[in-house]
């Protein structure tokens, strides 16, 4: 019943994303928001080559697709919105972009078959146990895991994630929460990933000025490469290998 709960929560929040601007919502499309959003490009799909199959966790509006497309590696997508769904469809004509409405622990697909599997800022609004069991099975031996995702320790994060009434006020969906950097690493390695590498970054504020951005970026650069302090950075940039 909590299962079905939960994947009626992340359906219905689809509907909320796509009627208010899923982009507006996650600060994408601010001046800050968008170096912060090609940044992410390049860390999860750098890896990627013409010839690989892939699979998207969670394409909400097709934003990470409509990149992944560009690899010219075979990319199987999937989200539990229908709406949002559909919405990246019309988007993305490309054939070697392939769509499917389900939820991350019922995958429609063989065992041992993709190369890798990506997503953006979609593992913390899973029961990561029961999604990362399915991403084992499905992934080659060898296989990699790519994801961003939003880091507990980072004190704005902490608050939109716990307080319910910042929560709904920000744009989150009820069950969503946000990781702890070694709680992520222990639950990877019980699930039989090796060669984990979880890395916090971006200190860069989608609300700063554009025109202060080249007044921060070396001091986030910075923050970044500091002990202690880079570890309540925004966001938690993960790879794994099955």
């Amino acid at each position: 019943m909590v299962h079905e709960q939960r994947l009626q929560h992340e359906i219905e929040h689809g509907k909320f994303l796509l009627q208010h601007g899923a982009g507006e919502i996650w600060n994408w499309f601010t001046p800050a928001g968008k170096l912060r959003w090609q940044r992410r490009i390049k860390l999860l799909t750098a890896h990627i080559t013409s010839g690989m199959k892939v699979l998207e966790i969670g394409c909400g509006l097709g934003y990470l697709t409509k990149e992944l497309a560009h690899t010219h590696a075979s990319i199987f997508t999937l989200d539990i919105s229908l709406e949002l769904l559909q919405a990246a469809k019309d988007e993305i004509s490309s054939p070697q972009v392939h769509f499917f409405r389900t939820n991350a622990y019922q995958l429609p697909f063989q065992q041992k078959i993709f190369d890798s599997i990506v997503g953006s800022s979609v593992l913390h609004h899973l029961d990561i146990d029961n999604a990362l069991n399915e991403f084992y099975r499905v992934l080659k031996s060898g296989g990699t895991v790519y994801f961003t995702e939003p880091n507990m320790l980072n004190p704005q994060i902490m608050l939109q994630k716990n307080i319910p009434y910042l929560k709904k006020k920000l744009g989150d969906s009820p069950d969503e929460t946000a990781f702890f950097k070694w709680q992520l690493q222990r639950t990877l390695r019980q699930h039989g990933f090796t060669s984990i590498k979880i890395i916090p970054f971006d200190f860069l504020h989608p609300q700063i000025p554009e025109k202060l951005i080249p007044l921060f970026q070396p001091f986030c650069h910075i923050a970044e490469h500091l002990p202690v302090i880079s570890e309540i950075a925004g966001s938690l940039y993960i790879r794994a290998q099955r």
